[in-house]
């Protein structure tokens, strides 16, 4: 995107996606604080719930207010270990102004949430920003996340409805492209995976990817499993804990590999074959029962051409990894897969610096240690 422009022209062509720490986390600062300055920007709505100390976010919210815009922010007051610096947070942003909603009553919301509403010659226009990832410039710099910038109407229309449910301005009503948590996500997902199995023959087997940081809930896992019996290849990158036992598959239709390296691997990615009419969707959510049935969480489908294209590139190369990469074994221990030859994060690195994008410097090592 233009460095020195600011993106709505961009934005209107085609969706974007950002890949962080690989590309610079500067276009989400930018959008935001070009919309703060932008006369013909009306309404900034966000999601707040991590955001680090410092936060370029919260100074250009706070002049988006006092440039007399309608800002909204949810501000999660229940994330964990940050629960003194979000109400610190929410009393500054009250005071420039910001109307704050201080979460939801028994629910945590986690879903990363960005809309910006201008008003141009022809229309008002709803520009979204979406991620998998906390608004929080300096954990951008460690974790690896994926967010999408898009224009798309129908998405932004979904947006707008989470928006007036969490600010009390109407109730639930149905969403025709997201599926938001604890209503829907879970049988959604489940839903996909069911999917994937009845379309899945023998001459065309299924194949569902996915990079999440934990696997733990037992309605997603069997029906994981059931799909594995059917034939469907299930190819699983997962950071952390993972309940799921590549043994339960008869055919070793189930891989689970873990990659720990230099960055802390945060996206979730989603990837359905589909019988050739193939979806991916980026989410907030992990597969855990806490994410599913008692958490805000969204699953975003990608629907720009470029954008799929990139999102799975990305994802499938975190299963050649040989240099950082650990695989799952039937009886809970993990074997380091051997090689040598492929860094997935190292690869990454070269795929954005090749892009000549000056502020992104290729890693000089990625050396990981691990017991045993």
């Amino acid at each position: 995107m233009p460095e020195d422009e600011p993106y709505w022209d961009t934005l209107k062509i085609q969706d974007k996606i950002l890949h962080v720490p690989y590309e610079s986390y500067e276009p989400v600062v930018k959008f935001l604080s070009d919309a703060a300055k932008d006369p013909d920007v009306l309404t900034i709505k966000m999601t707040l719930y991590r955001t680090g100390r410092d936060s370029p976010i919260i100074s250009a919210l706070e002049q988006a207010a006092q440039n007399g815009k309608q800002v909204i922010v949810l501000v999660e007051l229940k994330a964990r270990f940050d629960e003194e610096r979000n109400i610190a947070w929410a009393n500054e942003l009250e005071q420039a102004g910001v109307t704050v909603i201080y979460g939801l009553v028994n629910l945590k919301v986690h879903a990363k949430i960005l809309m910006v509403i201008r008003r141009e010659s022809d229309t008002i226009r709803r520009y979204v920003h979406l991620s998998t990832g906390n608004y929080n410039a300096r954990t951008a710099q460690i974790y690896s996340d994926a967010a999408i910038f898009t224009v798309n109407e129908e998405i932004a229309n979904d947006i707008t409805l989470f928006f007036n449910l969490i600010s009390g301005y109407s109730a639930l009503q149905t969403m025709k492209k997201i599926a938001i948590a604890p209503v829907n996500l879970k049988s959604r997902l489940i839903s996909l995976i069911e999917r994937e199995a009845e379309t899945s023959v023998s001459e065309n087997p299924g194949l569902i990817v996915a990079k999440l940081n934990a696997i733990g809930d037992e309605d997603v896992i069997d029906s994981l499993c059931e799909a594995s019996k059917k034939g469907v290849k299930i190819l699983l990158n997962v950071r952390g804990i993972c309940r799921l036992n590549p043994a339960v598959s008869e055919h070793k239709n189930i891989r689970v590999v873990s990659v720990v390296g230099r960055y802390l691997e945060h996206s979730r990615i989603i990837y359905f074959k589909n019988g050739g009419n193939e979806e991916l969707f980026i989410s907030s959510a992990d597969w855990m029962n806490r994410n599913l049935e008692r958490r805000v969480e969204l699953l975003i489908p990608v629907t720009d051409s470029a954008c799929f294209l990139e999102l799975k590139d990305n994802l499938l190369r975190f299963f050649k990894d040989d240099t950082h990469a650990h695989e799952l074994n039937g009886d809970g221990s993990w074997t380091s897969v051997k090689g040598g030859t492929f860094s997935v994060q190292a690869s990454l690195h070269e795929k954005y610096a090749s892009r000549q994008r000056p502020e992104i410097e290729p890693a000089s090592e990625f050396e990981v240690r691990r017991k045993g």
